[in-house]
């Protein structure tokens, strides 16, 4: 990837739109191209964190294992996301694991070129931040998932977030990773999980075909997530 390009990158990322040319200029010696192949491991928990890494193309998991040896999804990172933040700060090594779900090309920006960009323009601190609390608001948001909602609405909830496109005849949501990981991501096992899917095709409110699951009833999946 050429210089340009990353200087593109940078600019149209949440994380760094804040930063004049200028600003984005000094970063650039400091960023780092990492490709890695569909299953290849990014790091380890306990290894040392030394920037933040933003996801261009593919998908990447975060997760934990049990003493047990059962995983646990923390979070599906996505293209235009960025993952290390907090731990970078807290000069701690990652608590987490992760894994390159597909073919994954990601930039590594260190740390000691965002400190400095911190202290070069407050509105990069602004948009740390920012970000730090959009990360924030999701893991609350999935602590309340876990503890106020039931299955059958925590499958309802991503699905509806996962819309990918909206056409006459409903919506079609393309799952994007296999269904075990996700029943992992929400706190299900395998097994409720597809319980719960055939419940809502019985239902007649989604149509299931392998990693396509059609939405039939948008209005009645969206009373369902409301309280009783």
């Amino acid at each position: 990837m050429s210089q340009l390009d990353l200087r593109g990158c940078l600019r149209h990322h949440p994380l760094f739109g804040a930063l004049s040319e200028t600003d984005i200029g000094g970063l650039l010696p400091h960023v780092h191209e990492l490709r890695y192949p569909r299953g290849q491991v990014l790091f380890q928990r306990g290894d040392v964190c030394d920037g933040v890494h933003l996801l261009i193309t593919g998908m990447v998991k975060l997760s934990v294992t049990a003493p047990q040896g059962n995983e646990k999804i923390v979070e599906l990172i996505r293209p235009g996301q960025s993952f290390g933040e907090a731990v970078m700060f807290l000069d701690r090594s990652y608590p987490v694991m992760a894994q390159a779900l597909e073919d994954s090309f990601l930039l590594m920006v260190e740390k000691r070129a965002i400190v400095g960009a911190i202290e070069a323009d407050p509105r990069f601190a602004r948009s740390m931040l920012a970000g730090l609390s959009t990360r924030l608001h999701g893991l609350i948001r999935d602590v309340e998932s876990y503890s106020m909602q039931n299955a059958v609405q925590r499958v309802i909830a991503f699905l509806l977030q996962c819309v990918a496109d909206e056409d006459t005849q409903g919506y079609c949501v393309v799952l994007p990773v296999n269904k075990n990981l996700i029943a992992s991501r929400l706190n299900l096992t395998p097994e409720t999980l597809s319980r719960t899917l055939h419940q809502l095709v019985t239902q007649q409110l989604i149509s299931v075909n392998g990693r396509e699951i059609e939405i039939l009833d948008s209005e009645r999946l969206s009373q369902l997530l409301q309280p009783a």
